[in-house]
């Protein structure tokens, strides 16, 4: 009997309502908050195992504490992610300590935020770090992709991903004309064997209702470039929540007549757990 793939979301957010115990340095598109609780509830009534856990940069900035408080709390849901300040000066001491925690899977740099350039000394060290610890290095890299693969480039021992398909993606509706407009860029990226890509936050690229039937085209080319075992799903919750609900973003990848079985048993988790070498643990 074949043993079946964990259905795993690449990207999640989770939060506390904004108190002066850990205060908001800015705002994240969706409700007061969504706890770790809200989380996983939202992923039981779907089927959903588990979840990367991106803390959010829009919020906490490099303060990654409450995502491992939730982790203490859900412990085989939740691997972790957090983003990494480029102009540290211990960049190697934080990467390598994060790697250490408990239930971290990954960091993160967020070239949308801020002027670089691929020979940015700060990011990359923390490239540089990734690879030393084993963990990979998400990159928040939409309407920078030149810089993307410079990075990838530079640092060839690094596993890099690119999150959100590598397109600027709307916060409301309606979606811009042309979401699709960097593909090209997107694809090309292929080139480099240590880059795969989270097709998170897809459905708030089409112009369409449920099941977002004009998303398929465009997303085989990037199939087909990467490979499946390249490529990862996910909602990008909280941040989809304007243009479409949880249950949307999971269905629709699992109604879809464009993806074979196989295609979408890859897709919706397994090439994640090999990525990121973690499973979620439901069994507690």
């Amino acid at each position: 009997m074949e043993t079946r793939n964990p259905t795993i979301d690449s990207q999640v957010h989770s939060y506390e309502r904004n108190r002066p115990e850990r205060p908001w340095i800015g705002t994240l598109r969706g409700p007061e908050e969504v706890t770790g609780d809200d989380m996983v509830a939202a992923m039981d009534a779907v089927g959903v195992d588990g979840a990367l856990l991106v803390s959010p940069y829009s919020m906490y900035r490099y303060d990654a504490s409450y995502a491992l408080e939730v982790h203490q709390k859900h412990p085989g849901r939740f691997g972790l992610i957090r983003p990494f300040d480029p102009q540290s000066e211990a960049i190697a001491d934080e990467v390598a300590e994060w790697a250490a925690t408990p239930g971290v899977v990954g960091a993160r740099i967020m070239l949308t935020y801020g002027s670089f350039e691929g020979d940015d000394p700060g990011l990359n060290q923390i490239l540089a770090a990734g690879a030393q610890a084993g963990i990979p290095v998400n990159v928040m890299g939409s309407g920078k992709l030149p810089i993307v693969r410079e990075l990838a480039r530079r640092n060839p021992e690094t596993q890099i991903v690119i999150d959100h398909v590598g397109l600027v993606q709307p916060h409301e509706p309606p979606a811009p004309p042309d979401t699709f407009a960097d593909l090209a860029d997107v694809v090309s990226l292929a080139e480099l064997d240590n880059v795969a890509i989270k097709i998170s936050g897809a459905c708030t690229l089409s112009h369409e209702p449920f099941p977002y039937t004009d998303i398929w085209a465009p997303l085989r080319k990037i199939f087909d470039a990467f490979g499946f075992d390249r490529c990862m799903w996910g909602t990008d919750w909280t941040r989809a929540i304007d243009l479409l609900t949880y249950e949307q973003g999971v269905e629709a990848f699992r109604v879809t007549d464009q993806l074979s079985d196989s295609e979408r048993s890859t897709l919706m988790g397994g090439a994640l757990t090999k990525i990121y070498k973690w499973s979620p643990d439901t069994s507690g």
